[in-house]
């Protein structure tokens, strides 16, 4: 099975799509899958696969992100040299249209993924007059799909009532040799101002209004006036971050972008994950700071309710409220049998979830698609 794939992301951005982009390469590479990427950038590891670098500009509410502008004579040569099977959009705008168009002119059979609740953004940027609009264009791509991946039961319900069909449920995984408590290190915590005895609070990912950080802020000073101790370490970079860190208590602390060791000690070094996003079609950084050894604390919104189990593995609270994120938080700290008990089940929830077993998976139903 040759497999072409279209992504308007990857590395070396750094978001959830571009990470589980990695892994999919990873396991055709392990597996003699041959596979051809179109993507505005090209990673600089050695990818076994042919990695075709697009290029593209800023997209204006996603700096972090390029959109590309492909020439189709371009990918028409090197698709038509590549002979794909099947073709695999991975995300809905320039580079995935182009991949679709490909697709329908030489009736080759599209799976699309879907990873990201951009409607559900817009609100946060003041534009939700194209809400409606962007779910039509929605139903429009993904209609074209034999079939549609998603992350979690939470995201393929959310995209039924917007009307797209043809849905399966697909997964992320964790890296359990990136991610274990045995990366937890002492002197991380020193370098951070964190003794061993005040509770250390952990949040991965964008740094920006979608993802619930002014629910974070409120729920931090809500602890702060009840007398809690602790610190809380903010990891990942974004539009929100100069105004949080202007506005943000002493016991708060912005890092910016971790990659490799440092991230792994951060998690391990943490005590608590935090994480008040309610617009995830999965988060990855749960299953991370799972691996970690850490119970979360969580929004029960999004497709994180498909991993975090309320006083199993994690206490999740009501969306938007910074009062009841602040009691679950303090929960945690408080009482050490509670925080040991989750913490441990935590861990072996997330080693349980291997890439392997869900591309093993999902490779047996690209079998089904398939023009071979």
């Amino acid at each position: 099975m040759k497999i072409a794939v279209f992504s308007d992301t990857f590395f070396p951005q750094i978001n959830g799509v571009s990470r589980v982009l990695g892994k999919y390469l990873d396991y055709m590479d392990r597996n003699g899958i041959e596979y051809i990427l179109f993507a505005p950038e090209k990673d600089e590891r050695p990818y076994k696969g042919t990695i075709i670098n697009l290029g593209g500009v800023k997209f204006p509410l996603y700096p972090e992100l390029k959109i590309s502008l492909p020439s189709q004579a371009k990918l028409k040569k090197h698709l038509d040299d590549f002979q794909p099977d099947i073709v695999h959009l991975i995300t809905q705008f320039s580079i995935g249209l182009a991949g679709m168009k490909y697709a329908k002119t030489h009736h080759l059979p599209i799976i699309a993924s879907y990873h990201t609740n951009f409607d559900q953004y817009l609100s946060f940027y003041h534009l939700p007059f194209l809400v409606k609009p962007v779910n039509k264009y929605m139903q429009w791509f993904y209609s074209f799909s034999q079939i549609n991946f998603c992350p979690s039961q939470e995201t393929l319900r959310q995209l039924r009532l917007i009307g797209l069909r043809n849905l399966e449920v697909c997964p992320n995984g964790v890296d359990q040799e990136l991610f274990s408590p045995q990366f937890r290190n002492p002197q991380l915590r020193t370098l951070l101002s964190v003794d061993e005895k005040t509770p250390m609070l952990l949040y991965v990912g964008r740094i920006a209004w979608e993802k619930g950080l002014g629910v974070l802020m409120a729920a931090v000073k809500n602890l702060d006036q009840s007398g809690v101790s602790f610190k809380l370490v903010l990891v990942g970079d974004g539009p929100a971050r100069e105004q949080l860190a202007k506005s943000s208590p002493d016991n708060v602390i912005f890092v910016g972008y971790k990659s490799g060791l440092e991230l792994q000690e951060l998690y391990a070094s943490a005590d608590i994950f935090v994480f008040p996003s309610t617009t995830e079609t999965f988060g990855n950084v749960i299953l991370e700071a799972m691996c970690s050894g850490l119970p979360v604390v969580a929004a029960r919104a999004g497709g994180v309710i498909d991993n975090v189990f309320d006083m199993y593995n994690g206490i999740t609270f009501q969306p938007g409220d910074p009062v009841d994120m602040a009691k679950s938080i303090k929960v945690l700290i408080e009482d050490h049998e509670l925080h040991s008990r989750l913490a441990a089940n935590a861990l072996v929830y997330a080693l349980s979830k291997t890439w392997d077993e869900i591309f093993d998976k999902f490779f047996a139903h690209l079998q089904e698609y398939s023009v071979q």
